[in-house]
């Protein structure tokens, strides 16, 4: 089997030629320039390549183990993490006031492309934990953040997520876990959690968990829901993991993938906790960390979506099967089959699309965080409010397609474990469950996100990619893709006018359609900006972005016609069959 590369030439082409990276960090006032970036993706490559992807099949076949109460990663993770957290790559973008760099987050976004393409169960530990940060530091006290931050940020200590029960997966209202006053300004907290990632490990040092639960006073529903800091360890004066806190793993969830990621069933007997925000609110803390989450599982799905599209095209090359499309071969590779290669075009399409749409968005990101301008900060913090769900949903929902592909490339050896195809599947498959199935994230997208600003958000990320497109013209080589997402472009405004003030009903039947449509126009705008940059000059790299844009627009891009359709019939055919037919 051939071993990851990290992508690195892909990105020095987005940074130069088509996401203006250096202008952007000139508007940001930051000191990072493309050879800076560039040294960093490839150092963040080696440790991807080298130390990582030789632990994933490895570390699924081992998987988890609980003896005895403890957890035990899969031989080599905690090495790996003591490397990696040593190495510097979980500060790379958290704030230098808490020990981090403080670099662009378009590099810590193309870090997780790499880490979930190298091994994904790995990835999770570094994004719950960056995640657990973002929360703390925007909603955390003084004192916490003090004394967690900088350890979390260094990867001495972890961090992880507590929301789920089993009587309360997306419906948090539900949720029954109890936090009762001490008298000394902590929290008992007490209750069982469910699908803890990250809950429990051997790496060492503390794991930070964050831990929704209600006051014995709180109002029923999501109004009554507080956010905690529970530590495995209670810390000493001196900041050392002390005491063990009263919480302890009851079980490891037996799962189709990730099976080298602990994920936990999580007892908490009164343990000792702190209230991370205002009592009541801690659902408004906790998304802080979950629309964080969500960004990274949607990188998820371009990671796993990358490394499967390399095996296959490897394999595609090497793998002699059949006669020539003009009968005059008796054996040729398989890539001269056009199926073949349609399968993988559909793959690299959706990757190289899906890394630029990650980069821009990383972006705005930066921009809605450090812009001097309030007004421009607050345009970007919207955009990325829009944007989350479309990346969360559409890139894992792309991103398992693509592994099914690159899996079918293979034939019969793609199900046999020792190519290592079937492991992208199972492994994908979770990124379009967690953090909010991907139709809980259409919903957000129609209900929530586009209503932005009264429809000023999107109208005005529309009208960006409307001029963009205008600007581009119906030149050759460029032509046949700017055409494709114009058109595109206009049947998904036609398709946002058709859902102003349309029922629940009717938003619930269109909303995945719909999400679909968004992710492809935005996928269609960056292969447009890749095909301008690629009609200057004249290299091999170019020449593939000109030729994969216009497969994109023929074949992939096509499908918002369907997908138009399917928004306009609304509810009917949907809600029409009785319930006791089903």
């Amino acid at each position: 089997m051939q071993t990851y590369i990290p992508p690195v030439d892909d990105y020095r082409f987005l940074l130069t030629e088509v996401l203006r990276f250096e202008e952007e960090m000139r508007a940001l006032g930051k000191d990072v320039d493309v050879e800076l970036a560039l040294v960093v993706l490839k150092e963040a490559g080696r440790m991807c390549a080298d130390r990582l992807a030789p632990l994933n099949r490895s570390g699924d076949e081992h998987g988890c183990q609980l003896r005895d109460g403890t957890v035990h990663t899969p031989p080599g993770f905690a090495e790996a993490w003591r490397d990696f957290a040593s190495a510097g790559w979980t500060a790379l973008s958290a704030d230098p006031a808490h020990g981090g760099q403080g670099l662009p987050f378009i590099l810590q976004l193309w870090l997780d492309e790499m880490l979930s393409a190298a091994n994904l169960s790995f990835g999770l530990f570094p994004g719950l934990t960056r995640g657990a940060c973002e929360a703390l530091a925007a909603h955390g006290s003084t004192m916490l953040k003090d004394l967690y931050l900088p350890r979390m940020v260094s990867g001495e200590w972890t961090g992880a997520m507590a929301l789920t029960e089993s009587g309360a997966g997306s419906d948090l209202a539900l949720l029954k876990t109890r936090a009762v006053p001490n008298g000394d300004g902590s929290f008992a907290i007490s209750g069982t959690k469910i699908f803890i990632s990250s809950g429990d490990h051997d790496f060492g040092g503390n794991i930070v968990h964050l831990v929704l639960a209600r006051l014995p006073d709180a109002p029923p529903g999501v109004k009554g829901i507080s956010l905690f800091l529970v530590p495995k360890y209670l810390p000493t004066a001196e900041g050392e993991p002390g005491d063990r806190n009263a919480m302890s793993v009851g079980a490891l969830e037996k799962k189709m993938g990730i099976h080298a990621q602990p994920t936990c069933v999580m007892n908490y007997d009164g343990a000792r906790g702190w209230l991370v925000g205002e009592a009541n609110r801690g659902l408004a803390a906790m998304f802080t960390m979950m629309n964080a989450e969500r960004l990274m599982v949607g990188i998820q799905g371009l990671g796993i979506a990358g490394a499967a599209y390399q095996q296959a095209a490897a394999y595609a090359k090497d793998r002699i099967q059949g006669r020539s499309a003009d009968g005059a071969r008796a054996a040729v590779a398989i890539i001269e089959h056009a199926d073949v290669r349609r399968m993988l075009l559909m793959a690299r399409s959706f990757v190289e699309a899906g890394r630029a749409l990650a980069g821009w968005a990383a972006l705005q990101l930066d921009r809605a965080h450090h812009h001097p301008l309030p007004e421009e900060r607050a345009r970007a913090d919207g955009v990325v409010a829009l944007l989350t769900p479309v990346i969360k949903a559409v890139f894992t929902d792309f991103g398992f397609e693509s592994a099914v592909q690159a899996q079918q490339v293979f034939g019969g050896h793609g199900y046999i474990r020792e190519w290592g195809m079937e492991q992208y599947v199972r492994d994908a498959r979770i990124a379009q469950i967690y953090e909010g199935t991907n139709g809980i994230q259409a919903m957000d997208l129609v209900s929530r996100k586009v209503p932005l600003g009264g429809g000023a958000t999107v109208s005005a990320l529309f009208a960006v990619i409307a001029g963009e497109l205008d600007a581009a013209g119906d030149i050759a080589p460029s032509a046949t893709i700017v055409a494709a997402t114009r058109d595109a472009l206009d049947r998904l405004r036609a398709a946002t006018a058709t859902l102003q003030g349309a029922s629940v009903a009717v938003l619930g039947s269109a909303a995945v359609a719909y999400q679909r449509m968004f992710g492809l126009v935005l996928m269609g705008w960056m292969w447009a900006r890749m095909a301008n940059a690629s009609a200057q000059g004249d290299t091999a790299l170019k020449r593939s972005k000109l030729q994969v844009a216009e497969f994109f627009a023929e074949h992939v891009l096509s499908q918002v016609d369907g997908l138009a359709k399917s928004v306009a019939a609304r509810d009917h055919s949907i809600m029409m069959l009785p319930t006791e037919e089903f």
